[in-house]
């Protein structure tokens, strides 16, 4: 037998075991908890990202204060860890479990078989996509439409290098891995900067890693050396070194998930992705009894899921008065349907 069947068939065990233990707890055997608990698995980015998977824990902390429940916040370090993460929150007698990503679709879709009366949600999926289909009916999607508040930064930072520059305006984005909950952003920043300035050259890369800073740096400085004057970084814990080559460089960055200008006055806007209201929403619902698993939660410009960080006070006088009273009117031709900024590249 290989090694790879062996590993396999002791997957199939421990799923099994657990299995078994939540029958028992379901029943009132041992291990019963009468409190409500819900858990929330970290994708390979960790939750010191200062961005999506932090602001995901916040949201958790946040449902353990308000809603008076008990948390259990795990962290991946890397994909080989979801599976066996996600079976410990249900054998820790989690009443909801929460992927916190993308890349754990297929791994959560081979639990939430197992264990159809658990609530499972997932982060920057749709459930009514494969692996799930929307049959899954204990599985809930929580998406964001980050094309359109990106949208409206690519039209500032366009704005801004075209005012502040010579020559053609440039702007650059860094990328994690290319999936499509990080090519929404890009997508909706190059169709919102050649709105608002024809000429407009958006460079693009990717790094394929959320963590390693190093690697969103070299690609942050390979776009500043072609001449981009704004960096978008948009890869979570790795997109940091990105931000950081646009500062050493002394242009201004475009922080992500979270409001980054904590990092300093060099981050003209972060595109604000409210993943900590959705899973405080989704744990309070599945707390409710109003969780409906086989479809999604989609946050928006109009429902404020998604939105604009604080402005850097490098961009002030006219220029901000300028550029702020253009994305008003895109932001209003958005959420009015006007305008539909593209979800791909």
């Amino acid at each position: 037998m290989t090694k790879k069947r062996i590993a396999a068939g002791s997957l199939a065990m421990l799923i099994a075991a657990i299995a078994v233990a939540g029958v028992l707890a379901a029943s009132g055997g041992a291990g019963t908890n009468a409190t409500f608990k819900a858990a929330l698995i970290s994708d390979v980015g960790h939750f010191n990202d200062k961005s999506f998977n932090q602001s995901q824990l916040n949201g958790l902390n946040r449902a353990k204060s308000k809603l008076k429940i008990d948390v259990l916040p795990i962290q991946s370090n890397n994909s080989s860890d979801y599976i066996p993460n996600l079976t410990t929150a249900i054998r820790q007698n989690s009443n909801i479990v929460i992927a916190a990503g993308f890349l754990m679709a297929d791994s959560l879709k081979q639990v939430a078989d197992q264990f159809p009366n658990t609530k499972f949600a997932i982060t920057d999926y749709d459930a009514t996509s494969a692996p799930f289909n929307g049959t899954t009916k204990n599985v809930e999607g929580i998406t964001y439409a980050t094309n359109e508040n990106s949208y409206l930064i690519g039209c500032m930072a366009a704005m801004y290098v075209k005012a502040k520059y010579k020559g053609t305006p440039t702007i650059g984005v860094v990328g994690g891995i290319k999936i499509p909950p990080v090519t929404i952003f890009l997508a909706g920043y190059q169709a919102g900067a050649k709105k608002c300035v024809r000429n407009a050259v958006v460079k693009t890369g990717y790094s394929q890693d959320f963590v390693k800073q190093d690697l969103c740096k070299n690609v942050a400085n390979d776009e500043i050396a072609s001449g981009a004057k704004v960096i978008f970084g948009v890869a979570g814990l790795c997109g940091l070194g990105a931000l950081s080559a646009a500062k050493d460089h002394g242009y201004l960055a475009v922080g992500v998930d979270q409001d980054q200008s904590f990092l300093g006055s060099y981050i003209l806007t972060s595109a604000v992705k409210r993943v900590d209201n959705g899973v405080y929403n989704t744990v309070r619902a599945a707390k409710n009894g109003t969780f409906k698993g086989g479809r999604n939660l989609t946050y928006n410009l109009k429902n404020g899921g998604v939105a604009l960080g604080k402005i850097s006070p490098r961009l002030h006088g006219k220029l901000k008065t300028q550029i702020l009273k253009k994305v008003a009117v895109l932001k209003r031709q958005i959420i009015s349907g006007k305008i539909k900024p593209p979800k791909t590249i």
